[in-house]
């Protein structure tokens, strides 16, 4: 899935970004619920934890997102140093890597 993800351009800052936001919405739903509906402290109490427990999984995605842009930037660069240094010791380059 985090591949995949990342495939689509789905980049790590922007789970981080979700997983602070889901921090305020959390606050701010809870805020709303106390104030605004006419309903118990505990229902509030329940739409603050609910929302607030969106942030730990943003936050792990975005975890995962960025050790697969690592991974991927680090292949990236290992194949690119691979085929400069058989080129210039004047070889073909082989993905065996002989």
């Amino acid at each position: 899935m985090i591949s995949m993800l990342h495939k689509m351009g789905v980049k790590s800052g922007l789970m981080y970004g979700a997983g602070i936001a889901s921090i305020g919405l959390s606050f701010a739903s809870w805020l709303t619920s106390k104030n605004v509906e006419n309903a118990s402290l505990a229902r509030a109490d329940r739409w603050g934890i609910f929302i607030g427990e969106w942030a730990p999984t943003f936050f792990a995605m975005g975890i995962a997102l960025r050790i697969e842009e690592t991974h991927a930037s680090n292949a990236q660069l290992s194949e690119r140093e691979m085929f400069d240094s058989t080129y210039a010791e004047g070889r073909m380059p082989s993905h065996a890597r002989v």
